[in-house]
């Protein structure tokens, strides 16, 4: 039977993907542990913690794009510098859990899982990683914390989308196990996106995941 396309991807252009380095059921699910969750770093850097996003990251957060461009490849707006109030406001969707990425007391990341409850799937978005801290592992560091959280949560079918001009972006993802789906599944998809997205699944078998 065919599957029918999530009401989450029938949302326009909200998830574009990285940075450079890298709407569903209103049940919001529980943290599995309610603690921070220790992920294993790239050699030679220091653990981090991935931590639930609280409003008080919310300026933090707000200016990691450097550009207008930048933006526009991240979350999709329009406006830069993005408005701290912008980042807080997503995180009224019940279905949507923020994460940031800490490392030595600074936050040098931010990612959401979209969780969709109805399909029983989860889609990765709008990860950035901080200007200075790219080019170091942390952008695949955080998508693998952010799968480690899917995971926990109980979803294994698990999704992104990235910006056609995000090269870099898209480099990270298949880095860490994502592959793409199908052409003719992405262009349904893609059928009410502002463009076309490169549409990733995760592959647990794929190399580097």
């Amino acid at each position: 039977m065919a599957r029918k396309t999530p009401r989450r991807r029938r949302r326009a252009g909200e998830n574009l993907g990285a940075g450079r380095d890298g709407q569903g059921a209103r049940c919001r699910p529980a943290h599995p542990s309610g603690r921070p969750s220790r992920i294993r770093t790239p050699e030679g850097i220091d653990a981090e913690d991935l931590l639930p996003f609280t409003d008080t990251h919310a300026l933090t957060v707000a200016g990691r794009p450097t550009s207008a461009q930048e933006v526009a490849l991240w979350c999709g707006r329009q406006e830069f510098p993005v408005p701290p109030r912008a980042i807080t406001e997503w995180q009224r969707d019940d279905d949507v859990r923020a994460h940031v990425l800490v490392q030595d007391e600074r936050v040098v990341g931010y990612g959401e899982l979209w969780f969709d409850a109805e399909e029983d799937e989860v889609e990765l978005a709008r990860i950035i990683v901080a200007p200075d801290a790219r080019g170091k592992g942390l952008g695949r560091l955080l998508v693998r914390g952010l799968l480690a959280q899917a995971a926990a949560a109980g979803h294994h079918d698990i999704f992104l989308r990235v910006h056609p001009d995000n090269a870099t972006a898209l480099r990270c993802y298949r880095a860490a196990g994502f592959a793409p789906v199908d052409p003719a599944l992405a262009a349904t998809w893609n059928k009410t996106q502002p463009v076309d997205h490169a549409w990733l699944r995760h592959d647990p078998e794929a190399s580097g995941a």
